[in-house]
């Protein structure tokens, strides 16, 4: 019995010093965190830049990052942690991701049987040169695997295509590609390049139909000199480019080309003030493709 009473009187002192302890040494977090943690999807895609949602969520809190960087939250989760930040926004177009690889009559030097991944096949000394071009896609489909969304399919030509209405610009497939093709870039910027080679012309020329050749044709025919051959390959200063699309019509191999015709035929969003024009599968989006300058024919 003598026992039993020390052992309770033991644990009774026990559970009083965890008490006072656990007051003492706690540390105080900011119900900020907690707040905005809650209005995020919970995706953990990292397309924010940070490791998971918690991360983001107490960039925001506590460091003050973009309120707005949560890509599959899009416009309604930007706002809901605006609002509980108590802060203003700034409008911003949404990004979306494209291939910059035409894949069409790439020529091949081997018959490959090796790992079935982009990243595998581009490992030296497992085949990672069957494909003639070096810089061109290996159409596995390793960027369609880690989008997070459903929004790159494999076409017939094994080259991923990217459904803008899904894609939610969280950079995940930008990161699973070997080859550095598939590039995220604003949603109102319809001209891209869609060619990665740096060989020289006249072996570009050779390898593939639709290859940069490095003519600076588009770099002479830009008024807003947004177009420039860096390394033997045209690159655009999206900053600068107007979308204009006359670099387009010069390019002699169409590597450079337009989205303006196919955005045309989607649905015109309104014009959302008062929100963040930078959503993803949320309605109340601004982007309208009707009215972004004019057409390329």
């Amino acid at each position: 019995m003598t026992a039993f009473i020390a052992m309770a009187i033991l644990g009774a002192f026990l559970a009083l010093v965890l008490a006072v302890a656990s007051r003492r040494f706690a540390v105080e977090t900011n119900p900020l965190v907690g707040q905005i943690n809650g209005a995020l999807p919970g995706a953990n895609c990292g397309g924010c830049g940070y490791a998971g949602c918690m991360n983001y969520a107490e960039a925001v809190a506590l460091k003050g990052a973009d309120p707005t960087l949560c890509a599959p939250g899009g416009v309604k989760t930007g706002m809901e942690i605006a609002r509980i930040l108590g802060v203003e926004v700034t409008n911003k177009a949404r990004s979306v991701a494209h291939c910059h690889c035409q894949h069409e009559n790439v020529k091949t030097v081997a018959v490959y049987s090796g790992i079935q991944t982009c990243r595998g096949a581009s490992l030296q000394g497992l085949g990672g040169g069957w494909l003639d071009c070096r810089y061109g896609c290996l159409g596995y489909g390793d960027c369609k695997n880690a989008c997070l969304f459903g929004a790159i399919t494999m076409g017939e030509d094994k080259r991923p295509v990217v459904d803008e209405d899904k894609c939610t610009g969280c950079q995940k497939c930008s990161v699973a590609c070997p080859r550095a093709l598939m590039a995220v870039t604003p949603i109102d910027k319809h001209v891209h390049v869609l060619c990665h080679n740096r060989d020289k012309g006249a072996m570009a020329n050779k390898i593939c139909a639709h290859a940069c050749i490095a003519c600076k044709k588009c770099e002479k025919e830009c008024p807003v000199d947004a177009i420039h051959v860096n390394n033997l390959l045209a690159e655009i200063d999206y900053d600068k480019c107007i979308s204009c699309g006359k670099c387009v019509k010069v390019c002699p191999h169409q590597v450079i080309i337009t989205l303006r015709d196919k955005r045309r035929g989607k649905k015109t969003w309104p014009d959302a003030k008062n929100t963040i024009p930078g959503e993803t599968l949320t309605e109340g989006r601004s982007d309208d493709y009707s009215t972004k300058g004019p057409s390329v024919s």
